[in-house]
């Protein structure tokens, strides 16, 4: 306990007084070693010479003194003061301890004042202390100062105790029997933690989001302590102590200052002899400044005299002096570093509360004395946190165990005390009320109550609004005694006293005022809150003058309640006044922002007065009906709701949980959480089971699965136990280093309650292996859970065997997480083998500080394989188990290679394995690779960065022939990379790509059982950087290798001589099918060399050469067709000549090669058979070396491909590559891109077939065009001619198409992007025109610059022309018309957005005609879907011979004509002038006669998007359909009047030729349409509708 019921503690004082004591007597050794010969006796005393040091020796002396017993000390003690000039402070902490002895102390001054002259070294001491003897009238004064300040003492003890301690209690008896009784109930010590001010001030910081905590320091745990360790840490003499209390409502912090008060009067706290409490709810009643002496005196204790010398006294003993000022949260004014004094305070400087505040915390005044602060949570001021060292703690409240015993001395005197306790204990929502101890005494109250009424059925109520309700009902009902009326009868006949108490408490909060003066009640209000302990009455000064009666609420949560009550049941308060006091405000303000109302649980009230339970409680009170009152009450729920849609930091969460338990109404619950977005995220604050209540209760009414996750949040073991009845966790995470074994323990217990948890994470704790064993043994029985992670905690060598059990049972895991645990080793070893022994278990892995384990979770079995049926005609199922084993970067080494063969031996099913970043050397590998045959690894073996040198890559190639499953070995020294493969269970699993399947599908299917393939091997051996003498042990070894199928020996600084000792045991490889030597120092003679090996090892299929200097060759790579031994193999696979690969490849890159170099190469290569492919690339080949090179075509008779890229081509080289296809009749296209890339494509034979030519990019002008047309006029038959992004221009297309008409060319000639104009354009139509073998052009001038020219040898009787975006000015179109005028054979016309006007249609449509057949004309301009239907059908009839279509879709802006052209045409211009010899009125019925004979063959008439006006719809049903040749009519998406509708439709009636008939988006009304249907009827040729 804090506090102990003895008197006053000597040797507290002692202690106290011993380091001050120490200091001083070190000066005077040799008077304290002569005084101590008097006090002990001399066996004492001998074993002190041995001491040096001074201070050491005073030590020792005073523990001889001390040990000598309570009356040599305080003889000691006397002479001491008596004899010594002593520090005043220290004198009086001297003769406090030795009490008030004069007889003992003048006889022992008498006896040792005779000792004290025989020895002359101490002759100064003693005349210093005679001098102050005869200094008398100073001694008085001190004396009387000593005098006034122990009366002074005296009289605040008395006063202390008056008020606090006993003999209030007996004083007040007669009050109190009228009183509850929990006002007289024993004092229950509160739970109290050591806090961090760094914690409290990231929340000042951050009001608007919890600061995210990396795990804490183990040293910012906070730790419980006693009251009296407080004020027993250590500091500086003379600074300044201040001690900050912060807890919750309710925690108990008012009851437990004026317990210290108490205790000190019992004299508990010697240190102190001067104690002051100041509440800060009445120094918000000070209006005027004071000085420290006014702060002191007159608000507290006035002395009975001499108040200057006590006041000069406590000066002098500040060290000893406690001010506690209580209720920090409950000040009016700001308290800020601005509150300082300016200028430095004085005595008599009069200062405001918070200056006299503040500068006490500083130190300013009265330095070196404590200050205890209390408050709630909200108010930290900003000066503590930056300017002040304090000590923070934290008020819990209670414990289980002071629930006990506080509810034990509450029930002392019932024969139910033990049905009291054990009720509450079964109830977990009460339980977690009760660690509150204000609501703890509510829950008694109440429970005592039903319990003396109702022995056996008790039922509480459920939230603490509720509570208070029935507290009061209950304190009414007191009073009455047996005669009491029922519930509703009492509240209606103190009505108006409780009303007038709502007013007094919502009026106090409104005002910031907590203390009400006798003036301010009603008498009646006062009467009834007196009586039943509503209010409590204490003395206010203000003054020196006589105290006024104060009144407050025994509690702020209480004149919270009433406050929420009034606006509840208060006529004058309506839904936006209600609205407007709802809200959730932050714990914590902002910075130098008072708080303007104490309102901290004035919402959880109101919420709580918004339920159902609470309704007939408001009805009764504010004389209303149910509706009046729900009306309210919704009003308060619409707001919460509103609330949980806005972004909420953790501990408005916490809040609004706290409302919405309050409130007991699932569907608001449920729709809160549903608002939540399912993840609580809670960091760096502390949360109480009354929170996790709150919490669990809004998860728990939702139907979807939540997150929570706390980030160093404080929480005691008992809100685990709340969380236990959470079912819709499914994740759960605490990241702490708070969180210990006892942790664990007690969420061990809470996971079973958890029936969705699926996750669940521990992290940055301080878990050791116990705490985890019994946490896994708890989640063993969670049988759900997937996932558990514990890293970042303690756990150094757990208990590996008895956890895996644990995790064998559980089905549905997947994932364990041990990372950063400190595992030695051998943890993980012995982890590593009981990994392998659980069957669920499938991957473990471990790098450096990583530890992860994985399981299979719920699996079914894996199906049998098809080809696992090669040994001994036994089948064999795949086992359905895979286990990866991952032991990285732990500096295993060649000692530990036994141990670790034996672990993977011990498992059947391993698929990989990887040991790298270890210290296994030559030695350990070695080891490894011996046992390799006999560890049943399917995949892959990782033993890189393992210090292996050219000795332990030799055993590695060894391993190819000893270990018949080894597929591939992967070595490179210079990057320590050394990794091994295997087939999985004799299958094929990696088999490298093949340009055919191996099998057919019926050979999968009915493959032969004894037939076993043979494997495909690979090595990998790069990047090592060889020397001679490694190569012959590498050769050594690789010449055994006989069943490799690859061989990759790059960049290994080979050379030669190296490559020719290769290539002498090449032969060997039988199997080999690919050989890479790249980057290997070879020179060109070797290249020679390599390009003959391709005739002389007929099993070399590519060959790929890369090299960047003229002598060097840096790049090598052979590859061979796969070769089977047959025997093996059914013989009908040799009937499939597709299974061998015919052709053979030659690739030589990035090697500068001369022309004499390059007639070298040909003639080799012209020598091997079978050679398809030739790539040259990057060679800088000249024009003489490419000249050569393409001589020597027709003599590589097989050659399909010639590849020379990254190569400039100079003009001519572009003429000879061109002109190849005149050398070899078997190229088949010619292909030069960018003047640096060509590809020759040949064919098989020389049979006729067509050749392709594509020079694209190349800057081909003017000056090439000859050049380049005689190459192709002697071909003359040629498939397509690409002279695309060139720079021909206007005269070099004018010269290109003069040559093409002289010597006809069939072939599509594409010369887009060649920088063309218009007049280019006119030239090339002007060629169209007059050329016959031109069968369509196709421009366009924009961005494409599309310009395509199809050319015909044979009489096509197509003649396509396409023009799009050409941008013609009228010039140009004026020479455009005339162009056409000379094309007679135009098929078709169409021009699209040509800026081609009105009027230059109507030009156009003159100019286009035909000796005979049909015409299509399309023109797409703007202006189409601008112009009236009659405007376009005058523009169509100028079009020269017979309309058979007309289409406008002004959608698309098209206009678009089909004209037939007979033998005899009436020549346009008469009929022209015939029209103009018509007078105005009757050109209107010419232009209907002159569309009738135009159009007299019309076939097909489509109209879209237009808008027909009355005249003409009269014309379309009058002139167009009733057109005996009309077989298709459309009219779509347009807009027509209802009456032009109604004369359509009757039109229709008389079309009898139409066949099709399209009226799609069209409007029609409801009368409209049975009309339409009866037309339809009257179509007898209509075939189709739309």
């Amino acid at each position: 306990p804090p506090f102990q019921n003895d008197d006053l503690d000597m040797e507290a004082a002692v202690a106290s007084a011993r380091p001050q004591l120490v200091e001083f007597l070190s000066h005077h050794l040799g008077w304290l070693l002569t005084t101590s010969r008097h006090f002990l006796p001399g066996m004492a005393l001998n074993g002190l010479d041995g001491i040096t040091d001074h201070r050491e020796k005073a030590s020792v002396l005073l523990d001889l003194l001390e040990k000598a017993g309570p009356a040599t000390w305080k003889q000691f003690a006397q002479y001491l003061c008596m004899e010594c000039d002593l520090p005043l402070d220290l004198e009086i902490l001297l003769i406090s301890s030795a009490g008030e002895g004069n007889g003992a102390l003048i006889s022992c001054h008498s006896k040792c004042s005779s000792d004290m002259f025989l020895t002359a070294q101490f002759s100064g001491f003693a005349g210093r202390r005679r001098h102050r003897s005869s200094s008398v009238s100073d001694k008085d004064v001190k004396q009387q100062r000593l005098d006034s300040a122990e009366k002074y003492r005296h009289l605040l003890i008395d006063s202390m105790r008056q008020r606090y301690g006993s003999r209030r209690a007996a004083g007040a008896a007669a009050q109190e029997q009228t009183q509850p009784l929990a006002f007289s109930q024993a004092f229950v010590n509160l739970v109290i933690r050591h806090s961090k001010a760094s914690h409290l001030k990231e929340r000042m910081d951050k009001p608007r989001q919890d600061v995210a905590g990396a795990p804490e320091p183990e040293e910012c745990a906070d730790t419980a302590v006693k009251v009296s360790d407080l004020f027993c840490s250590v500091v500086p003499s003379g600074t300044t102590k201040v001690i900050f209390l912060f807890g919750k409502p309710g925690t108990g912090k008012t009851m437990l200052m004026h317990r210290i008060c108490q205790k000190w009067a019992e004299g508990v706290l010697p240190q102190f002899l001067f104690t002051f409490l100041f509440e800060f709810r009445q120094l918000n009643l000070l209006k005027r400044k004071l000085t420290l002496k006014e702060l002191l005196f007159d608000l507290f204790l006035q002395p009975e005299d001499s108040p200057d010398a006590v006041f000069q006294n406590l000066l002098e003993n500040a060290w000893r002096t406690l001010i506690i000022f209580d209720g920090l949260d409950e000040f009016a004014a700001n308290m800020d570093l601005s509150s300082s004094s300016k200028g430095g305070p004085t005595l008599t400087s009069h200062m405001s509360i918070s200056e006299l505040f503040v500068d006490l915390c500083h130190g300013k005044l009265l330095p070196g004395c404590t200050v205890l602060v209390t408050s709630r949570p909200k108010r930290l001021p900003n000066f503590l946190l930056n300017t002040v060292e304090f000590l923070l703690a934290e008020i819990w409240g209670f414990d289980h165990e002071k629930v006990e015993e506080y509810v034990s001395h509450y029930f002392h005197q019932y024969s139910f005390k033990e049905q009291a306790i054990a009720h509450l204990k079964n109830n977990t929502k009460l339980l977690s009320m009760c660690l509150i101890p204000a609501l703890c005494y509510v829950v008694c109250v109440c429970l005592e109550y039903l319990l003396l009424k109702h022995q056996r059925s008790v039922e509480l109520p459920q939230t603490m609004t509720q509570f208070y309700i029935k507290m009061l009902l209950i304190f009414i009902n007191k009073q009455q005694g047996e005669h009491a009326d029922g519930e509703a009868t009492q509240l209606n006949c103190n009505k108006k006293a409780i009303l007038g108490l709502c007013d007094l408490a919502l009026k106090g909060l409104e005002d910031k005022k907590l203390v009400f003066y006798v003036g301010d009640i009603p008498e009646h209000v006062k009467e009834f809150a007196s009586l039943h302990g509503l209010l409590t009455v204490f003395e206010v000064k203000t003054s020196g003058t006589c105290p006024e009666a104060g009144y407050a609420f025994v509690h702020l949560s209480l004149q919270e309640f009433f406050a929420a009550l009034c606006l509840m049941v208060s006529r004058r308060v309506d839904k936006n006044y209600l609205k407007k006091k709802f809200s959730l405000k932050s714990k914590w303000t902002l910075k130098n922002e008072a708080k303007t109302e104490f309102m901290e649980s004035f919402h959880i009230f109101l919420s709580g007065l918004s339920s159902k339970e609470c309704r007939t409680f408001l009805m009764l009170l504010a004389e209303q009906d149910e509706a009046w009152v729900q009306d309210k009450q919704d009003t308060i729920l619409q707001s919460l709701k509103k609330l949980a849609a806005t972004h909420l930091t953790g501990p408005k969460v916490i809040e609004l949980c706290h409302c919405t338990f309050e409130t007991q109404d699932l569907k608001v619950a449920q729709h809160i959480g549903s608002l939540l977005n399912f993840k609580y995220e809670f960091k760096n604050f502390r949360l109480t089971p009354l929170d996790m209540s709150a919490l669990v209760f809004v998860i728990n009414s939702g139907q979807d699965l939540t997150y929570l996750d706390f980030a160093g949040c404080l929480m005691d073991i008992d809100s685990l136990e709340v969380l236990s009845g959470c079912n819709n966790i499914e994740h759960l995470s605490f990241r702490s280093r708070r969180c210990g074994d006892d942790f664990a323990s007690a969420l061990s217990k809470s996971l079973r309650g958890m029936g969705s948890l699926k996750k669940l994470e521990l992290t940055g704790g301080s878990i050791t292996a116990e705490g985890m064993t019994n946490l896994v043994q708890a989640s063993s029985q969670c049988l759900q859970l997937e996932e558990i992670n514990l890293q970042d905690n303690r756990i150094r060598d757990p208990e590996v065997k008895r956890v895996m059990d644990l995790f064998s049972r559980m089905e549905k895991l997947k994932k364990i997480d041990l990372s950063n645990n400190d595992l030695s080793l051998n943890a993980v070893l012995i982890l590593a083998k009981e990994v392998i022994a659980c069957q669920n278990a499938a991957e473990l892995r471990v790098r450096k500080d990583t530890v992860m384990i994985y399981f299979s979770g719920p699996s079914g079995k894996v199906p049998r394989s098809l080809d696992l049926r090669w040994e001994e005609r036994k089948e064999h199922v795949i086992p359905t188990r895979r286990v990866k084993l991952c032991l990285q970067d732990r500096s295993l080494s060649s000692q530990h290679a036994k141990e670790i063969v034996a672990i993977l031996q011990s498992c059947p099913c391993l698929s990989e394995v990887d040991l790298s970043g270890n210290k296994l050397g030559d030695e350990g590998c070695s080891c490894l690779l011996e046992s390799l045959p006999w560890i049943p690894i399917s995949k892959q073996l990782d033993l890189s960065q393992n210090c292996l040198s050219v000795n332990g890559i030799c055993s590695l190639l060894k391993s190819v022939n000893t270990c018949q499953k080894m597929m591939e070995v992967q070595v490179s020294l210079c990057h320590e990379t050394a990794v091994l493969r295997f087939t999985e269970n004799g299958e094929f699993a990696s088999l490298p790509p093949r340009e055919e399947p191996v099998f057919s599908p019926d050979d999968q299917q009915y493959g032969e059982e004894n037939q076993t393939p043979t494997a495909s091997k690979k090595i990998r051996l790069t990047d090592s950087h060889f020397q001679a003498s490694d190569l012959e042990k590498l050769y050594a070894v690789l010449k055994e290798c006989s069943s490799i199928s690859e061989l990759d020996l790059s960049n290994n600084y080979l050379g030669d001589k190296g490559l020719l000792q290769l290539f002498q045991f090449l032969p060997n490889l039988k199997m080999l099918s690919s050989l890479k030597l790249n980057d290997n120092q070879i020179s060109l003679n070797s290249v020679f060399f390599l390009a003959q090996s391709l005739s002389t090892l007929e099993h070399i299929k590519r060959m790929n050469l890369r090299g960047n200097n003229i002598s060097t060759t840096h790049g090598v790579n052979c590859s061979f067709p796969r070769v089977r031994s047959t025997s093996r193999w059914r013989s009908s696979f040799l009937a499939h000549p597709k299974h061998v690969a015919a052709g053979r490849c030659f690739r030589l890159r990035d090697c500068r090669v001369g022309p004499e170099d390059v007639t070298r190469l040909c003639q080799i290569l012209a020598q091997c058979p079978q050679l398809t492919e030739i790539d040259l690339s990057g060679n800088s080949l000249s024009d003489q070396s490419i000249e050569r090179l393409l001589s020597f075509l027709p003599y590589l008779c097989h050659l399909t491909l010639l590849s020379i890229r990254n190569n400039t081509f100079s003009p001519r080289c572009t003429a000879l590559l061109i002109n190849s296809i005149n050398l070899c009749g078997r190229i088949r296209m010619v292909e030069v891109r960018s003047s640096e890339n060509a590809f020759l494509h040949l064919g098989a034979s020389v049979r006729s077939q067509k050749t392709s030519c594509r020079l694209t990019d190349c800057a081909i002008g003017q000056g090439q065009i000859d050049e380049l047309c005689r190459v192709l006029e002697q071909r003359g038959w040629l498939a397509e001619v690409d002279l695309s992004r060139n720079q021909l221009g206007d005269e070099g297309l004018r010269c290109f198409l003069d040559r093409l008409h002289r010597v006809p060319v069939t072939c599509s000639l594409n010369l887009s992007h060649n920088r063309i104009s218009q007049d280019g354009v006119l030239h090339l139509i002007n060629a169209f025109a007059t050329s016959g073998n031109t069968a369509e052009v196709q421009v366009s001038l924009c961005s494409k610059a599309t310009l395509i020219i199809k050319l015909t040898s044979r009489d096509d009787p197509r003649k396509i022309l396409r023009l799009a975006e050409c941008n013609f000015q009228p010039e140009h179109l004026e020479k455009l018309c005339l162009l056409l005028e000379k094309c007679t054979g135009l098929t078709e016309y169409i021009s699209s957005n040509n800026n081609v006007t009105v009027q230059a249609a109507e030009r156009l449509l003159h100019s286009l005609r035909k000796n005979l057949g049909l015409l299509k004309m399309s023109i797409e301009e703007p202006w189409v879907c601008k112009e009236s239907v009659t405007n376009l059908l005058e523009l169509a009839v100028q079009a020269c011979g017979n309309i058979t279509e007309i289409t406008i879709c002004k959608d698309k802006t098209l206009f678009q004509l089909g004209v037939r052209f007979p033998h005899c045409l009436e020549k346009v211009e008469s009929v022209v002038s015939r029209l103009n010899l018509y007078k105005p009125e009757i050109k209107h019925a010419c232009f209907y006669q002159r569309v009738r004979e135009k159009c007299a063959q019309l076939q097909e008439l489509r109209w879209s998007h237009v808008e027909l006006h009355n005249d003409e719809a009269e014309m379309l049903v009058k002139i167009l359909l009733p057109l005996p040749e009309l077989k298709k009519f459309g009219l779509t998406s347009s807009s027509i009047m209802p009456t032009g509708i109604d004369y359509l439709i009757m039109g229709l009636q008389n079309c009898q030729a139409i066949e099709e008939l399209n009226l799609g988006h069209m409007k029609l009304s409801g009368a409209a349409v049975p009309k339409l249907v009866l037309a339809l009827c009257e179509m007898p040729s209509l075939k189709r509708l739309m």
